[in-house]
């Protein structure tokens, strides 16, 4: 055992102390087997953070640095009077773009950093979540409107009691449907609601592109980026942070994307009582 003991000190983890079961010592050698078991699964667990951090920190280099020298060169172009008339008007519209489109970015990044801090708690009480999320969606009428995209909301009038942190639901919902309107070239968004069982479901589909059948099971993993290269690439955080909402609200979620056309999310939420 203290044979074993030093090897695990000097960082050999795989180690285990055997011992027959009817031997004495047999449950202190089995106690400390699960007490290394323990701290290597937690050790890689930290490792798995530390990898995802370093290549979350090396992805700043392009996703924030390149559309903020962008953005500057734009505007500049502006201040100095290099663009004028019509040109002027395009390069103020692409900077205002850009400008969105890096708050987007950094607020996954801040939703990120919470979300895996020892700080991030959730206010999870009983809400009614039918009128919740049909007040959210009247938000983004105008923005589908605009980019005419055809949208069917089907909402019931019963209520719909559910235990949810406010905050992270209207996170999650927001999330999926900026991800439908930015990165799925769809033009017809649908969301409903209804009661199945006993949990609240919630269907968000899109006619867009549609996901491959190799990145559907990873899709919710962090920092994973579908095969999908060019400017409408998502930054890999925002599924991630969908999938870690909902489940810290005790819901499921998953996608299908048949024969890769479209893209249905289905949330389910418990419905409280």
């Amino acid at each position: 055992m203290a044979e074993v003991l030093a090897d695990i000190k000097n960082g050999n983890g795989n180690r285990r102390i055997l011992s027959a079961t009817k031997e004495l010592t047999a449950p202190l050698a089995y106690e400390i087997n699960d007490i290394v078991v323990s701290y290597e699964n937690r050790l890689s667990a930290l490792r798995q953070t530390e990898k995802a951090n370093r290549q979350l920190m090396t992805s700043l280099s392009h996703d924030v640095r390149t559309p903020l020298t962008t953005l500057i060169g734009y505007l500049d172009a502006v201040h100095k009077g290099i663009a004028t008339g019509k040109d002027r008007d395009s390069y103020t519209e692409i900077a205002c773009r850009k400008a969105h489109g890096l708050k987007e970015y950094l607020d996954l990044l801040f939703d990120w950093f919470r979300l895996y801090s020892d700080e991030f708690a959730m206010d999870i009480k009983t809400v009614e979540a039918a009128e919740l999320t049909r007040n959210l969606l009247i938000g983004w009428i105008p923005i589908w409107e605009e980019k005419q995209i055809a949208y069917h909301i089907a909402i019931p009038g019963q209520p719909f009691q559910v235990n949810l942190d406010t905050d992270g639901y209207m996170r999650v919902i927001n999330n999926l449907i900026q991800n439908a309107v930015s990165h799925s070239h769809c033009d017809k968004i649908e969301i409903t609601l209804s009661k199945k069982n006993h949990h609240m479901e919630i269907v968000l589909a899109d006619n867009g592109i549609g996901i491959k059948n190799e990145d559907l099971e990873h899709i919710f993993e962090r920092l994973y980026q579908c095969g999908q290269a060019g400017p409408d690439q998502g930054s890999g955080l925002g599924l991630s942070i969908v999938h870690q909402l909902v489940e810290k609200m005790d819901g499921t979620i998953t996608a299908k994307s048949p024969k890769e056309n479209g893209t249905a999310f289905t949330l389910l939420f418990p419905l409280a009582g």
